[in-house]
């Protein structure tokens, strides 16, 4: 991409200096980054994606190098066992990890059930009082026409 080294460059357009403001509180941060984005309102904003939890990677198919019968370990076979053994706790430490999460988030699940549950029962319990008090009231206006009636 070597086309033209000759070619002057069109001298980059100058920023204004801006005044250097320390924020005194996270609201104030926020104020000031939402400030510096509405700025430029045509430019896009950079949505950064979720990041995919990490997961030990699989325990290979086939193992190449196994140790012999016939002789002793040797001198680096030691730090070979010390990596697959470190590799496997982790390996079982993160699906024990998986499985007290998936708990929780099941255990998460049952309260928000019963939460809406209870709260359903509530209502239709204040629901109840509520067209109670109306049929009193409808009972009580239709008691006293009737009583001016009886009275003329």
């Amino acid at each position: 991409n070597m086309a033209a080294p000759s070619a002057p460059r069109p001298p980059r357009p100058r920023k204004e200096p801006q005044p250097l403001v320390i924020p005194r509180s996270a609201a104030e941060e926020q104020r000031l980054r939402l400030e510096r984005l509405m700025r430029n309102p045509e430019k896009t904003v950079p949505i950064p994606e979720k990041l995919n939890e990490w997961a030990p990677r699989p325990p290979p198919e086939f193992v190449r190098d196994v140790m012999g019968s016939s002789a002793g370990a040797g001198s680096g076979e030691f730090h070979v066992y010390r990596h697959l053994r470190r590799r496997e706790y982790q390996r079982q430490d993160f699906m024990d990890a998986m499985a007290e999460k998936q708990r929780l988030d099941e255990e998460f699940q049952k309260k928000l059930e019963r939460n809406k549950i209870v709260a359903e029962e509530q209502t239709a319990k204040r629901r109840r009082k509520r067209q109670k008090l109306k049929e009193k009231k409808l009972q009580a206006k239709k008691n006293k026409l009737e009583q001016k009636k009886q009275e003329k």
